[in-house]
């Protein structure tokens, strides 16, 4: 399909109107206590599926569940704590998820942290929204990928159309941005990094023969809660001018509800809203840049992030 053809979904896009019922089917989404992860497993569990929240804050995802259980009495929402900025504590959730459910049909790699003024570092020393955003999630999807793949499951990363912004490429010579450091530069590469990662995921997996699909969405401009206060000023005010603009948390939780319940969707794409600047209007597949497809670069990725995260991993069976 080209980007000039029409939405395969119709003119208004896919709805969950489309979503049939989840019943028996069991999902994982990280950073599900909020935002568009929290409207992802409301969506997920109204149509009966068990959803695993991985979150950082305890408080927090009881309160979440204590909201969704009231909409919602006989949902079934284990909650399993997970930082993605220690990989210790990746390991760990991995190792409850494990405990906690027999099969998994759909890992949503939804949490996420962007724009930090000032660079910090994760526990275990990275710069933080390449070592959240990418590197914890590429250990996470290592340790789950055999219970992914017994269940014929798939992996959805929740990018941004920030990929399309400044360098275009991953910076190797230095990953960290320590020579000097750029919040926007930071974040946009690490959303490039998981795209390039999934879309590697996806080619080593089928070369491999394995059941599993990995696939890429971006929520658009949507009202969350991920620009934070200690975003840089320009990017706080900006988001100031542009968030009326914006569509709902729900709807941006659209595009990472269809990646894991929809049939029929291709690997090497993105998808998300098609409207205006792609931001917001009906959800379908967006424009994908060329520079995400880098397999050279994609390659080099995967093997350093196995360095990083200490876990060589395979698709392989």
């Amino acid at each position: 399909m080209s980007d000039a053809d029409p939405n395969p979904f119709g003119p208004g896009g896919w709805t969950p109107d489309r979503l049939a019922s989840q019943a028996g089917k069991t999902f994982v989404i990280t950073g599900a206590n909020a935002g568009a992860g929290f409207e992802a497993t409301k969506l997920l569990v109204s149509r009966g599926a068990k959803v695993v929240m991985l979150c950082r804050s305890p408080e927090k995802a009881e309160a979440a569940i204590d909201e969704i259980r009231r909409q919602f009495p006989e949902a079934d929402v284990p909650f399993v704590r997970l930082d993605l900025g220690s990989l210790a504590s990746v390991r760990e959730a991995a190792a409850a998820v494990e405990r906690t459910v027999s099969k998994i049909d759909a890992l949503i790699c939804n949490a996420a942290i962007a724009q930090i003024a000032e660079q910090e570092r994760t526990a275990d020393g990275f710069e933080s929204q390449l070592g959240v955003n990418h590197l914890g999630h590429f250990l996470l999807c290592g340790l789950l990928f055999d219970r992914i793949a017994e269940s014929g499951g798939r992996i959805v990363v929740v990018s941004s159309l920030a990929y399309r912004m400044n360098l275009k490429r991953i910076q190797f010579e230095d990953l960290d941005f320590d020579g000097r450091y750029n919040a926007q530069a930071a974040y946009a590469q690490s959303k490039l990094a998981q795209m390039m990662f999934a879309y590697e995921l996806q080619r080593r997996s089928r070369e491999a023969g394995r059941d599993v699909q990995a696939l890429v969405c971006h929520p658009g401009a949507s009202r969350t809660s991920l620009i934070r206060k200690d975003a840089p000023l320009a990017t706080r005010l900006l988001w100031k001018v542009l968030s009326p603009l914006a569509q709902s948390a729900e709807k941006g939780a659209w595009p990472e509800v269809m990646c894991a319940a929809e049939e029929g969707l291709e690997a090497e794409a993105f998808y998300g809203p098609t409207g205006l600047g792609e931001m917001v209007g009906p959800i379908g597949r967006s424009k994908l840049l060329p520079h995400a497809l880098d397999r050279e670069a994609a390659a080099k990725l995967w093997t350093i992030s196995e360095e990083k995260t200490g876990l060589e991993w395979s698709p392989a069976a």
